[in-house]
């Protein structure tokens, strides 16, 4: 174990790092911050300090689907960079995949699931066809959507996804 002289006190970052993490675990449960600091015998300050040294961003919660994606990787990393919650990103031939190794009723309730999920979200960015357009807009709640055509239905092969453009789009609607 590695401890750290600071003056005349003795440190053990490890101990420092356990307590940071559960301070944050009980905030994440909806504990407020004096609740939290009481519990844990440190200042209000402290609470409120550590969770802006570790915030990612204020903002709208967003959220990320699209197929069929040739540069999914990319797409994919730069989403998870800029912060977006939930990506859900397909190339054509996992696109059938997800679809072929389902029954109809086991498609049914995953996509039920997914857009269960989506509903959580302030926003959605949909990369997809025309008609798939058409099909989540009228499922999710209106102008929840930030639809980006990536061609007219029946798609048959992946599509580059310019990143600068949808990164531009991310930034957009987190504020």
């Amino acid at each position: 174990m590695e401890f750290l002289r600071i003056g005349e006190k003795l440190i053990n970052p490890h101990r420092v790092h356990r307590a940071v993490e559960q301070i944050l675990k009980l905030r994440s449960t909806g504990q407020s911050q004096q609740e939290v600091a009481d519990q844990m015998g440190v200042d209000r300050t402290l609470v409120s300090r550590l969770e802006s040294l570790g915030e990612v961003r204020k903002g709208s919660r967003l959220a990320l689907v699209g197929f069929p994606v040739a540069n999914k990787e990319e797409i994919e990393a730069l989403a998870r960079q800029e912060g977006v919650e939930f990506v859900f990103v397909m190339t054509d031939r996992e696109r059938w995949q997800f679809a072929e190794h389902r029954s109809g009723v086991d498609l049914a309730n995953e996509l039920m699931v997914i857009f269960s999920e989506l509903r959580d979200f302030d926003s959605v960015i949909f990369l997809g066809s025309d008609m798939r357009i058409k099909l989540v807009e009228s499922i999710l709640e209106p102008g929840m959507v930030l639809s980006i055509e990536l061609g007219k239905s029946p798609m048959q092969e992946d599509v580059y996804v310019a990143p600068k453009m949808l990164q531009e789009a991310i930034r957009s609607l987190m504020g």
